[in-house]
């Protein structure tokens, strides 16, 4: 089969795009290097939906910010993912911050952004009880706000393919060539695909594809950030999302109140040079915990549950890079895309669109179009009448197995069915194992669950695909009894 259109790399970028073009009559591939969606940069986001107002409307990433932003109640209506508007505040601790926020505000006004308030120390307060009360002032941007990212991937693809879009994950791209028009893909696994137009949106690794398929040579320089997640239960919780000041390279370390009841610290913002180096330190969290008690004193390290990194894939200039190739044929470059990646999404699957368009791709809207995903049963959200229903029809509804967060094994067991077959992607798509507890009494159970489901032995089953088995003889320097994990709801 001749694909019209294969999109490489399952992120947000890459999502929003297969699913913008599932609206079309076209064939769609989307080619996933890792085990599930959404497992590269996306899946470490901050999700914050930003307000627009950070850069100037001379760069295209500000221009695609401003437009996806105002495109995601629409969205969280046909796709269902946790969405809110908390609004953003910039809070600001001397006269030289003001004079910054001063110039944010004149920015955001410039570029269109909706209800921007320049705030006094009182307002402030007002706005956010839990601020440091040595603010002196800031600006609010209402219309900021956070998002669970991985459940806005899982959404999109999953639309995508209900309506039409291949999906195909562990396609590591290792060669492309070009005849009759047409693009001959390649994976290290020897798997072949071949596509009319190619739209590259790989993350971290576009530069290598790009070179892959004789287009443009750039480099794709690695960004960390670490962040922190506190328990739903901490006092340092926040109503709104707290920048501090921007510095030159980064909107620097802030407070997030998640969409799902927890609060996030960070990102921080180094450079290195290795693509996989996601590690935490325990130097950074001092570093992340002294920044974000100046914002909020009351945060506090007792609340610490985890950690994670993640990279952000930058371009020289900073900016995003979404354009055709001037050198490679039916090929459409989506590189850089770093923060507000996430808030820009929707319109850049947009943008793409169009390019494809002008580079001659027919595009012809489909008759029939399924444009809601159905809602999902979510326990922690069900009032007692409707568990009450639930459990007449199938008591694994009531039965718990995630206790931190509540999940259910009929949720899991969707998940599974839905094809998240390792842990990380039952929990992003359930949360199970995102609680206080981080998996350590439910981790066993989701794994005897995915087991029964998909006929996968035990030894087999890995966290996040790969290389990366639970319990394959030996868990780190652990040995792991495979039939005692096997065992009944105790082991």
């Amino acid at each position: 089969m001749v694909y019209d259109v294969a999109v490489i790399g399952a992120g947000v970028s890459g999502a929003s795009t297969a699913w913008r073009l599932s609206r079309y009559q076209l064939h769609t591939v989307l080619l996933e290097w890792r085990s599930d969606v959404g497992f590269g940069v996306s899946k470490a986001n901050s999700g914050i939906i930003h307000a627009g107002f950070h850069h100037q409307l001379s760069t295209l990433k500000a221009r695609l910010e401003i437009r996806g932003n105002l495109m995601f109640e629409a969205l969280q209506h046909e796709l269902g993912f946790p969405f809110r508007r908390t609004g953003i505040l910039v809070a600001a601790f001397s006269r030289e911050e003001m004079a910054t926020v001063h110039k944010l505000y004149e920015q955001g006004i410039a570029n269109g952004v909706p209800g921007m308030e320049m705030c006094g120390r009182e307002r402030l307060l007002q706005l956010e009880k839990k601020l440091n009360p040595e603010v002196i002032g800031g600006c609010f941007a209402p219309g900021g706000g956070t998002i669970e990212p991985y459940r806005y991937v899982f959404s999109l693809v999953e639309s995508a393919t209900r309506n039409g879009v291949c999906l195909k994950c562990d396609f590591e791209v290792a060669e492309a060539s070009r005849a009759e028009d047409v693009w001959r893909i390649r994976s290290s696994s020897g798997a072949e695909v071949r596509a009319r137009y190619v739209v590259n949106a790989a993350g971290l690794f576009a530069d290598r594809v790009s070179g892959i398929f004789g287009a443009e040579e750039f480099t794709i320089h690695p960004r960390k950030g670490e962040e922190y997640l506190l328990d739903r239960s901490s006092a340092a919780r926040p109503e709104r999302v707290v920048f501090p000041v921007p510095g030159a390279h980064s909107k620097g370390v802030l407070v997030i109140p998640t969409v799902e009841g927890t609060t996030m610290i960070g990102p921080t913002s180094d450079a290195v040079d290795d693509k996989f180096d996601t590690a935490a330190s325990a130097e950074q969290m001092q570093r992340i915990l002294s920044h974000v008690r100046n914002l909020i004193p009351g945060v506090s390290p007792r609340d610490l549950i985890t950690s994670f990194a993640g990279l952000r894939p930058v371009m020289d200039n900073e900016d995003f890079y979404i354009a055709l190739s001037e050198k490679a044929p039916a090929f459409v470059q989506v590189a850089g895309i770093q923060s507000p990646g996430l808030t820009a999404s929707p319109a850049i699957g947009e943008y793409v669109k169009d390019l494809l368009k002008s580079a001659g791709l027919p595009l012809l809207e489909k008759v029939h179009f399924a444009v809601e995903l159905a809602p999902r049963h979510e326990v922690r959200h069900e009032s007692p009448a409707a568990l009450d229903r639930l459990h007449s029809g199938n008591p694994a509804w009531t039965h718990i197995v995630c206790r931190c967060e509540k999940i259910s094994e009929a949720e899991i067991v969707e998940a599974v069915r839905k094809g998240h077959t390792t842990l990380d992607g039952v929990k992003f798509y359930t949360r199970a194992g995102m609680g206080r507890c981080q998996g350590g009494f439910c981790a066993a159970r989701i794994m005897r669950i995915i087991s029964r489901e998909t006929g996968i032995p035990m030894e087999e089953l890995t966290k996040k695909g790969g290389n990366s088995r639970l319990a394959a003889g030996r868990l780190g320097d652990l040995p792991v009894n495979t039939a005692e994990v096997r065992g009944g709801e105790g082991a």
